[in-house]
């Protein structure tokens, strides 16, 4: 008799309605006795949301002490923003029919946020594309909330530790967090004993307070290590607040007096000269991640770049082209099959049956003076002795 009322109290409770959850649909739980209601059922006014929300409070009839419900948005932080869209995303994948879990940083969480971020944040919209890094290094540091894997190099997928979207509201969210060790939290100790004849023992850290600062540590080891492309280079280019860009460094092996610098006591504590360094010279072409447009998305390995916001550039790392000389304004070739010159990828035919071995080739060099005297530079005194009568 007592478990059929209490099959019926389930299915009864809960919403003014009496109906069950339904989930993929706006619902909202009360912070005070967490019962799920139906947003239809309710009379706040709030902006259209999506399913699974976290960042609110809300309060039913019962528990608002005022007769009515009342409801408030809250700023969601990036952790939530990125509970919400996957919960989303998994409800999406199963209704479809998919047992699909695990979804693409770059073609499914990134888009789904930028397509409502309004819906899911009070934040103002990111301009830049740096938040783009900023969710990955989220899902990372949070492993107990996010699951992570990358079948190929630069394709991060990325998933929730707990698959039941039932449990995915602002209460659950809040329980997480009090769950979280923390360093501020001490447990008490004893009193200690003073007064004449008796001497005052030295405070040691509780025993508790030692293990949940090793759990901190762990935690934060696991957010540092943080896996780092195959070419070594950082995933976000460093600019600082008033917007000056840093470039990867190297010693340069051919820089003067490079021995006397290390040597010398004066310049201890000082900067270091900068003609001292030079740009890194990498071995491998890459796309460059300080000289593009910032609507562009470049792949992890940099070997691939993707826009959709209209024409843009990027240019790569090196230089240099793969093709032959004569391809350029900086170079000439002369073909020995049938003796023509190249010069800017156009040939010019100057000698019948080409040359061969043996043969002696002779290049002049013309460089004509201008009509125009203004067009020479000007002479320079740096660094000569002047004197004055």
């Amino acid at each position: 008799m007592s478990d059929t009322k209490d099959e019926h109290t389930q299915e009864k409770s809960g919403c003014y309605c009496g109906e069950k959850r339904k989930l993929g649909t706006p619902e909202y739980q009360c912070s005070s006795c967490a019962t799920w209601f139906h947003g239809p059922c309710l009379d706040i006014q709030a902006e259209p949301g999506l399913p699974f929300m976290i960042s609110y409070q809300f309060l039913c009839k019962k528990c608002s002490g005022i007769g009515h419900e009342t409801f408030q948005k809250r700023q969601a932080t990036f952790l939530q923003i990125c509970q919400m869209t996957l919960a989303n995303l998994i409800f999406d994948a199963q209704t479809s029919g998919s047992d699909k879990t695990m979804f693409s940083r770059d073609k499914d969480i990134i888009p789904y946020i930028d397509k409502n971020w309004e819906q899911l944040t009070t934040m103002q919209r990111r301009v830049k594309v740096t938040w783009h890094t900023t969710i990955y290094k989220t899902m990372m540091k949070e492993t107990d909330v996010f699951l992570y894997k990358e079948d190929t190099p630069g394709d991060s997928y990325f998933g929730l530790v707990n698959q039941d979207l039932t449990k995915v509201g602002p209460v659950s969210d809040a329980a997480r967090i009090t769950a979280q060790p923390s360093q501020s939290l001490k447990t008490p100790s004893m009193p200690l004993e003073t007064g004449p004849g008796k001497r005052t023992s030295k405070r040691k850290a509780p025993v508790d307070n030692q293990q949940t600062t090793s759990l901190k540590q762990k935690k934060n080891d696991s957010s540092t290590s943080l896996k780092l492309p195959a070419h070594g280079y950082p995933l976000e280019h460093p600019f600082n607040k008033d917007s000056y860009r840093y470039i990867l460094a190297e010693t340069d092996p051919h820089a003067p007096n490079r021995q006397a610098f290390d040597e010398s006591v004066e310049w201890a504590g000082k900067p270091i000269p900068g003609y001292l360094y030079r740009c890194l010279l990498g071995s491998d072409v890459l796309l460059a991640l300080h000289d593009r447009a910032p609507q562009l998305k470049v792949s992890e390995d940099r070997k691939s770049v993707t826009g959709e916001k209209g024409y843009s550039m990027i240019r790569a790392s090196h230089g240099n082209l793969q093709a032959p000389c004569g391809y350029d304004k900086f170079s000439y070739s002369w073909r020995s099959r049938k003796g023509t010159a190249f010069h800017q990828s156009r040939g010019h035919h100057y000698h019948n049956g080409g040359y061969g071995e043996g043969d002696v080739l002779g290049f002049y060099i013309s460089l004509p003076q201008p009509a125009d005297s203004k067009m020479l530079l000007p002479q320079t005194h740096k660094d000569r002795v002047s004197c004055l009568k």
